[in-house]
């Protein structure tokens, strides 16, 4: 799978480790950065570049990682062709897919261990949207745009 991954510098450590995880797992990982935590930098720039590439079609899903993820979610949805999801747990990975074909997951880099990260994006990942009665209501999500 095409994935798209970038943080703030608050995430950076683990965007870091997640690009390596899902390079080991054999997807092909764009890293739009940063590429260090050595400044602060402002995480809507970062939600932009992913965002644009899912969108666009570039990449099949994306991956953010900020401090609590909710300022990449909220960002990132703001992209048209974007479902963003932030994300504290498996269940809720499987959700957002299964139910809202997220395309996009924002995680947190300070509140959640790299290793439930991880296993949070594979399940993000590996899930399937089920479509059926899902199909109209995302449907409907998607027909906000540009209002």
């Amino acid at each position: 799978m095409r994935v798209a991954i970038g943080s703030d510098h608050a995430g950076f450590e683990q965007k870091t480790s997640l690009r390596r995880h899902l390079e080991e797992l054999g997807h092909e990982v764009t890293d739009i950065g940063p590429d260090s935590d050595a400044a602060s930098v402002d995480y809507p720039d970062f939600a932009e570049k992913v965002g644009g590439l899912v969108a666009s079609g570039d990449v099949d899903r994306g991956v953010l990682v900020c401090g609590t993820g909710i300022g990449m979610a909220m960002a990132a949805n703001k992209i048209d062709g974007v479902r963003a999801a932030n994300v504290l747990d498996v269940d809720f990975a499987r959700l957002s897919r299964e139910h809202n074909d997220a395309n996009v997951v924002a995680v947190s880099g300070r509140f959640v261990s790299a290793e439930a990260n991880a296993q949070i994006i594979d399940a993000f990942l590996e899930t399937e949207f089920l479509g059926d009665r899902h199909t109209r209501r995302v449907e409907k999500i998607n027909a906000l745009e540009g209002e």
